[in-house]
């Protein structure tokens, strides 16, 4: 694989993205007349301590197979009842074998919020995420301009959905901000190299304000990991593949919930 994988992820939706025939007012009007929302922000707010975003995930572009036969029904069904605030679901196929379908299964067999974990890079995979049944998109600002930030984040708002801003660093924090960001991850995961920093999310949540909802995303592998992100600040964590490798992910859930 020439370049990074980031590169060569965004190089892969953005060619496709170019050449989706769809016009967005058509795909956008189709979004606006799905009715429901569940609150994603206030689903992690609800929580008394640390509230868990648990991703049904079945691959990694660096580490392959997790967990390729996993059943999104079924998994989505076990960590809405050990107590997850929201789901996760991978939807890239190309590099994490996820699709529409996991994401589908996962929301009509669960109540609780989903973010649809993809890589954003035109209007119309907000209008999909929606379509789909998503309450969450995911805008990875070191994919993004500002522009895109911007308007991407007031699309998901008037289609009734959150935003979970990604970031890596400080000056990204500082562009999520400007943006008008009110949920925002830091990824330990470096995705142009895929390298995992466990101490990235620490350094970083300072420069959070305490009035925005913050997650810390990747690398995360066990209790005492949530714990330490818990303690330095963290609303929330998202965790993959330590859940669905797990041979008791129930367990794993219910004791990092509320820590």
């Amino acid at each position: 694989m020439d370049g990074t994988y980031l590169d060569n992820i965004l190089d892969f939706h953005r060619r496709r993205a170019a050449e989706d025939p769809r016009p967005f007012d058509l795909i956008f009007n189709e979004a606006k007349e799905v009715v429901g929302s569940k609150d994603f922000v206030g689903a992690i707010s609800s929580s008394s301590g640390l509230s868990v975003i648990a991703e049904i995930k079945r691959r990694s572009p660096s580490k392959g197979d997790l967990n390729k036969d996993l059943d999104p029904s079924s998994m989505g069904l076990l960590y809405e009842a050990a107590g997850a605030s929201c789901i996760s679901v991978l939807t890239d196929t190309e590099f994490f074998s996820g699709s529409r379908e996991d994401l589908l299964s996962a929301r009509q067999s669960t109540e609780i919020p989903i973010l649809r974990k993809d890589f954003t890079v035109d209007k119309r995979d907000i209008c999909d995420a929606r379509l789909m049944g998503a309450n969450c998109v995911l805008l990875i600002v070191s994919a993004l301009s500002d522009k895109e930030l911007l308007d991407f984040i007031a699309l998901a708002q008037e289609l009734e959905m959150a935003a979970l801003v990604e970031t890596h660093d400080e000056k990204e924090v500082e562009r999520a901000l400007n943006a008008g960001a009110t949920l925002i991850g830091v990824n330990q995961r470096d995705l142009y190299t895929f390298e995992v920093d466990q101490k990235r999310a620490i350094r970083v949540i300072d420069e959070i304000p305490r009035s925005i909802t913050s997650v810390a995303e990747s690398g995360i592998r066990d209790i005492a990991d949530a714990a330490a992100l818990a303690d330095a600040g963290y609303h929330a964590v998202l965790i993959g593949e330590a859940f669905v490798k797990s041979e008791d992910p129930s367990l794993m859930i219910s004791s990092i919930c509320g820590i």
